[in-house]
């Protein structure tokens, strides 16, 4: 299993328990909806609206934070030949929005963009986007894996977990990321009743009018009717 798999595996398993919150560009799709949020918006009241315009209309990181957040995005989510990357769903872009609307994320996410950099600079005299790729992962397999990494790098730790976070949560609530789970949601479909091996195999069987009542396709979209005792009358 490679990681992607492994990280779609932890997020499938992990959604009952609740996500963290809510090509460097977005889609037409997406980047109509962060230009224009006052569109696209079905059952956003108008006060919410007006403060996500607000925030649409700020900017919290500089460009080269938002340079090396959409580096590590696409560290940890790739493209793959199946799906986009991160930075394909624009990820990057609702990273910018959520820290804007859940302030306590500021300080650690700059902070620990701060880190990398840091890091970078001392072991290879560059900043982190500078770096090669295998550079950036040498540094990723630091910070990944909290059982096995070492005390001195335990911020980095916090904003690798922080991050991966916040790219799950944008990637696999978009539409990219939703196809790229399979999930297909309520689906209609068509019940013909109990196969007939199973009924034999218990000693029942269907009753013939109820049978022509429930489990006639024809009359699949007939909605039943009940007299007052709660008999069903078709």
């Amino acid at each position: 299993m490679d990681r992607r798999d492994t990280l779609k595996s932890l997020l499938i398993g992990g959604i009952g328990s609740g996500l963290i919150l809510t090509g460097c560009q977005p889609s037409p799709e997406e980047k109509t909806l962060l230009e224009k949020p006052s569109e696209n918006q079905y059952g956003r009241t108008e006060k919410e609206k007006a403060h996500d315009a607000k925030l649409l209309g700020e900017k919290f990181f500089n460009d080269h934070e938002l340079a090396t957040i959409a580096v590590l995005c696409d560290l940890i989510l790739p493209a793959t030949s199946t799906a986009g990357s991160a930075t394909d769903a624009g990820v990057p872009e609702f990273i910018e929005f959520i820290v804007k609307d859940i302030t306590y994320h500021q300080t650690p996410i700059r902070g620990g963009l701060m880190w990398l950099d840091n890091r970078t600079n001392k072991q290879f005299d560059k900043n982190f986007i500078s770096c090669s790729a295998s550079q950036q992962k040498q540094l990723m397999d630091e910070i990944a894996w909290p059982d096995d990494a070492k005390p001195e790098v335990e911020q980095g730790v916090r904003f690798f977990t922080q991050m991966r976070n916040l790219v799950l949560t944008g990637y696999y609530t978009t539409r990219m990321g939703i196809d790229d789970l399979g999930y297909k949601g309520n689906m209609p479909n068509v019940w013909d009743g109990v196969p007939q091996e199973v009924l034999d195999k218990h000693g029942v069987a269907y009753d013939p009018e109820w049978l022509a009542k429930c489990v006639d396709q024809e009359k699949r979209t007939t909605i039943a009717q009940w007299d007052d005792e709660g008999n069903l009358i078709s």
